[in-house]
């Protein structure tokens, strides 16, 4: 879950803090993967919430997500969101909202252990998907991976976002302009804001001990978004396809490392880019 937040502070997380909140990833991607085995055609999206909540009262820890309330919204009343096509992110899910053959859904979990969050997201097919939303989903994630890449010491957030950009971009897409990829620690949102879009060499230096949430946002037809009226849910303003992508990751002096992967070193879902190492 990413709002735009300006003036967080930042946080560097030492030794035995990054590995709380490995632990925090590992049962966020668990719990993603839960949700990824509930997906097929007739499921509703409350199943996802359902199949995420018991992978989180198995550990006895819960989502952040939950009741959370920025700048007067209503709290947030799930523990998980859930978007469908043209819905990019903040999507309530319900009882009432079925998944059809075609459609592609997004699913964006945070997990609290220990005082410290994990925070990731992907999108996937439900059934056969249209050339078009495969390419989305494939772009997206090369986008995700190309901004775990920059994060090493002595880069910086906008040579991150660049390269986030650099890929959407080039593929005929777009990031969206508003929401944004954050810190997260004993906070799901602390500082930096990380967008997806940037120049090179701009922005604040990377330095070990950092943790961020990246999540390119991205969307079929325009950077424009609009809120239903639940208040939360985003879509694209033309209607067309978007995907959502999210991992949190730590700067470390070997190079970023993943915090939100399974156990067994494999993302929640079907990584088709080149990275799958909790090092890279």
């Amino acid at each position: 879950m990413m709002m735009v937040s300006l003036g967080r502070q930042v946080s560097l997380k030492n030794a035995s803090e990054l590995e709380l909140m490995r632990t925090a990833g590992r049962i966020n991607a668990e719990a993603l993967a839960a949700a990824k085995a509930a997906i097929r055609p007739g499921a509703s999206t409350a199943d996802l919430e359902s199949a995420v909540d018991a992978v989180h009262q198995k550990y006895k820890v819960y989502s952040p997500f939950k009741n959370y309330a920025p700048g007067g919204l209503p709290p947030y009343p799930s523990s998980i969101t859930v978007c469908i096509n043209e819905e990019l992110v903040h999507g309530i899910p319900g009882k009432q909202r079925k998944l059809r053959s075609g459609d592609i859904v997004s699913v964006d979990c945070g997990t609290v252990w220990q005082g410290f969050v994990g925070d990731s997201a992907f999108t996937i097919g439900v059934g056969e998907i249209s050339a078009e939303a495969e390419k989305l989903l494939d772009v997206t994630e090369q986008a995700l991976y190309a901004g775990i890449s920059q994060m090493r010491p002595g880069n910086r957030t906008g040579d991150v976002s660049a390269a986030i950009q650099r890929v959407v971009e080039s593929s005929g897409f777009h990031v969206t302009r508003i929401y944004t990829g954050h810190g997260v620690g004993r906070s799901m949102h602390e500082g930096p804001q990380v967008p997806n879009y940037g120049i090179p060499g701009r922005g604040l230096l990377l330095r070990p001990g950092m943790t961020i949430a990246l999540e390119p946002m991205v969307l079929v037809g325009t950077p424009h978004t609009y809120t239903l009226d639940d208040q939360w849910t985003v879509a694209s303003i033309d209607g067309s396809l978007t995907a959502h992508f999210e991992h949190s990751v730590a700067v470390t002096e070997d190079g970023p490392m993943i915090l939100t992967l399974l156990g067994d070193g494999h993302s929640p879902v079907e990584i088709t880019g080149h990275l799958r190492e909790d090092v890279i």
